[in-house]
């Protein structure tokens, strides 16, 4: 990944020396169950733990011999001598990869959960901020009905969680090694061997296995990346449009010292959010591979493994980075609470329309005659820029059935927020309101 979307302890996680150093451990916990069945000397496990890898070494070992993992072993053996005889004992290539790779996926896997856990604690508190906050509705872009933003928020929190929940799932799916030789049968080492290296690694024995652990685990893995940046571009989404200039009703941070356009001095676009949205595309795509690297020949061939290369520590970089700017967005955005209800009214009122539709039918009139008076008054106090609260007071068969008073309780907007606590409620936050200046 280049750095411009790589943070530091991700990196390190997927770097050439961690990965070196991963197959070293899952080489050494091998020899130790080994040593257990009294089928190498314990002296022999002592010195291969003296033993350092030399990442620039490795790669200079395997110009020349176009393996990584024989030049991993044989750069172990320039540095310990006659004991490295031991070192991948029964073992192939796959299953120290595998293994390794599960550490790293799991490893990533927990850094990603506290930057889920960061951002729905920051959406948490702004939820119940804005919990009163009045805003329209949109559905297909158009003003619907009135909601709170807090309960827009609430939405977002909702999804959080379940995004935790499969990136759970999906941790504990990947959290398997197999150390069970070149077609996974144990033919040349004791099943005994793998479960105890593997309780070790603090890794659960996948229970068959090929060359290769079956690549439905990383498919699965990979999806619950893609389905999490598939929410944060959600979000990021309506920032964006709750940003453009029609609307105005919130903007991401923006510097003190930042630029907006090299030649228009005035702008301050949403870049932030624009970024996670296509950096979620990405992400996407290598689910997509990811799904792809599933069918493989009988017990093994490599054609998942250039791939797994670039889109597993790729896929874990992103989203690391992505997760923490939402929270950075949500943290740090702007709310205009005044333009969010300025523009509710904006339409004129109509989004009190079926308030006024049932309250006809309660008072006799069918529903289709009800949604026919007020469908007529609605559009024209759209169409002719009217109020439409005047326009459907005027109508006679609004006059027969709903007296003055009535009518103006129909365009209360409480009466949509009537219910926010059970919302609020279901997603674990807290129901008290929170007082903010109204302008």
């Amino acid at each position: 990944m280049i750095p411009r979307y790589a943070h530091p302890e991700m990196s390190a996680i997927f770097s050439s020396k961690s990965r070196y150093e991963l197959w070293l451990k899952v080489e050494l916990e091998v020899c130790e169950g080994w040593a257990e069945i009294g089928e190498i000397p314990r002296s022999a496990v002592a010195s291969l733990r003296r033993a350092r890898v030399d990442p620039d070494r490795i790669a200079r070992l395997e110009e020349r011999v176009g393996h990584d993992v024989v030049a991993f072993l044989d750069s172990i053996a320039e540095e310990v001598g006659e004991d490295a005889r031991y070192l991948h004992r029964g073992l192939t290539s796959s299953d120290v990869l595998d293994t390794s790779l599960a550490l790293q996926m799991v490893g990533a896997s927990d850094l990603l959960l506290n930057d889920l856990d960061r951002l729905s604690s920051v959406v948490r508190r702004r939820a119940v901020e804005e919990k009163e906050t009045l805003m329209a509705g949109r559905t297909h872009g158009i003003h619907a009905e009135p909601i709170s933003f807090g309960f827009v928020l609430a939405g977002w929190l909702d999804e959080l969680d379940r995004a935790r929940q499969r990136l759970v799932t999906a941790r504990e799916e990947i959290r398997v090694g197999k150390l069970s030789g070149a077609v996974g049968t144990h033919a040349t080492i004791d099943p005994r061997v793998e479960e105890r290296a593997l309780e070790r690694l603090n890794l659960q024995v996948a229970p068959v296995t090929t060359q290769i652990i079956a690549r439905d685990r990383h498919a699965s893995y990979m999806a619950s990346l893609a389905i999490l940046a598939g929410s944060l571009e959600k979000f990021a989404t309506d920032i964006r449009h709750l940003q453009r200039s029609e609307v105005a009703e919130l903007r991401e941070p923006f510097g003190a010292e930042q630029k907006g356009s090299s030649a228009m001095p005035h702008k301050r676009n949403p870049i932030l959010s624009e970024r996670i949205c296509g950096l979620a595309r990405t992400v996407r795509g290598y689910l997509l591979t990811a799904l792809e690297d599933q069918a493989l020949w009988h017990e093994r061939d490599i054609s998942h493994s250039s791939a797994e290369r670039i889109i597993v520590p790729d896929a874990c970089t992103l989203l690391d980075y992505m997760l923490r700017l939402m929270a950075d967005i949500v943290e740090g955005m702007t709310i205009d609470r005044a333009r969010m209800r300025a523009n509710l009214y904006r339409s004129g009122g109509v989004v009190f329309s079926q308030r006024v539709l049932l309250a006809l039918v309660q008072k006799g009139m069918s529903r289709q005659d009800a949604y026919r008076v007020v469908q007529g008054a609605a559009l024209s106090a759209l169409d002719g820029g009217t109020d439409f609260r005047a326009v459907v007071a005027e109508a006679p068969e609004v006059r027969e059935r709903l007296t003055a008073d009535e009518l103006a309780e129909l365009f209360d907007p409480s009466y949509y927020l009537r219910y926010l606590d059970v919302t609020f409620e279901r997603v674990g936050l807290a129901t008290a309101s929170v007082e903010h200046a109204r302008t």
